[in-house]
């Protein structure tokens, strides 16, 4: 829902781990957020939320009053589990709005 965002509680770094139902492929991943300064995005294709690998990092633009929507191309690759880690954040609390991801 374009209404609902998950929020950080203040301190980094903070983490949110999404799990697909099977392993899938994935070729891109976007999100949009607010006040996220360093964002890390790892994968894992275990079937538990364990054995994480790294896949990108990066330092976002802040965008005073406005969403911050990144795009991730990423090699195609296969994924039980997204781990986004907010590293650090322009402010005390940020917040993630939507992340999708997309592949073949």
């Amino acid at each position: 829902s374009s209404k609902t965002f998950w929020t950080t509680t203040g301190m980094f770094p903070q983490e949110l781990i999404i799990g697909f139902p099977k392993c899938v492929k994935i070729s891109k991943v976007a999100i949009q957020c607010y006040l996220v300064r360093t964002l890390r995005i790892e994968r894992s294709t275990s079937k538990d939320p364990v054995s994480f690998e790294h896949c990108v990092e990066k330092d976002l633009q802040h965008r005073e009053g406005q969403l911050q929507m990144e795009e991730f191309p990423l090699p195609e690759f296969q994924a039980t589990y997204l781990r986004f880690i907010i590293k650090s954040a322009f402010d005390h609390f940020v917040s993630v709005h939507r992340v999708m991801a997309e592949g073949p």
